[in-house]
């Protein structure tokens, strides 16, 4: 019986080490999955996070551009991979799937699959379950980035570049960073000032940014446009409140968190709601 229990820990073992392949997900089952490993599975999102497109102030041109190519791609036509990069909380992955949500409207079969920067490394594998659906996705990660020992780049380029052979016809990658090019710039600086070769010392790392098609910027936003995404929410969700004690409030609030942005605005609108007893 020792022997049995032995063997069959050694066949367990095996198995986590080297899955069977994954199942064949039912893409029809939802229109946005969370890819997670370790098994490897799709795991369908039934109600997905995300706002109204036209809620989504002072980034129009981010805005605009990022859901012309979503609906190139959406109709079959070739598309760019996107990087959304710049300041926290201006609505970087609100944009993306508040796009997704925008070309599903229009009646286009498009998913979107969530992938975790920790994950990359089994991209290939989940690359080749999407191959296989006629449907098109958006391969989403957030907050992506990298520190100067992180290997995790180089699984990215299986998306970005697609190896031997090729990105997915129906897979389009869409990430958000703080950065643009997606580690700190003081690894870039200590990287090439301590390297035998400077200019090629980090020179994978720093291209990474390059695959994307798409550069989308996002900055600090106004005062006024501050002022008028929280509007915006309160005209949205029935929320009743005069202009003064708006700006009144919502300069205090801001000031209070030392930052102005898309998620400060949404902060200060959750409270306002709550006060004023309205569910969102």
């Amino acid at each position: 019986m020792t022997d049995v229990a032995t063997l069959t820990r050694i066949a367990e073992a095996l198995e986590r080490m080297h899955p069977a392949p994954a199942a064949a997900p039912d893409f029809d089952a939802a229109e946005a999955f969370v890819w997670h490993v370790a098994p490897d599975r799709l795991a369908p999102v039934d109600k997905v996070n995300r706002v109204d497109l036209s809620l989504l102030l002072g980034i129009d041109r981010a805005r605009d551009i990022l859901l012309d190519n979503t609906l190139q791609f959406a109709r079959g036509m070739p598309a760019n991979n996107a990087l959304l990069w710049g300041s926290r909380g201006m609505g970087k992955s609100s944009l993306v799937k508040a796009v997704h949500a925008a070309v599903r409207a229009q009646r286009l079969d498009l998913k979107i699959v969530e992938v975790q920067r920790e994950d990359l490394p089994s991209i290939a594998r989940l690359l080749t379950l999407l191959r296989e659906s006629p449907a098109r996705f958006i391969l989403f990660c957030d907050d992506l980035s990298f520190s100067h020992d992180d290997q995790h780049y180089k699984s990215l380029k299986a998306v970005l570049d697609g190896g031997i052979e090729g990105r997915p016809e129906n897979v389009v990658f869409y990430a958000t960073s703080n950065r643009r090019h997606l580690m700190p710039r003081d690894m870039i600086e200590n990287e090439r000032s301590s390297a035998i070769n400077p200019s090629e010392a980090v020179e994978e790392k720093v291209s990474l940014s390059d695959r994307f098609g798409l550069w989308l910027g996002f900055h600090p936003c106004s005062q006024d446009e501050f002022l008028s995404m929280i509007r915006g929410y309160c005209t949205a969700h029935g929320v009743e409140i005069d202009d003064a004690t708006l700006r009144a409030e919502a300069i205090e609030w801001q000031a209070t968190r030392g930052s102005r942005s898309g998620r400060v605005a949404w902060q200060y609108f959750t409270d306002l709601a709550g006060r004023r007893g309205v569910r969102l």
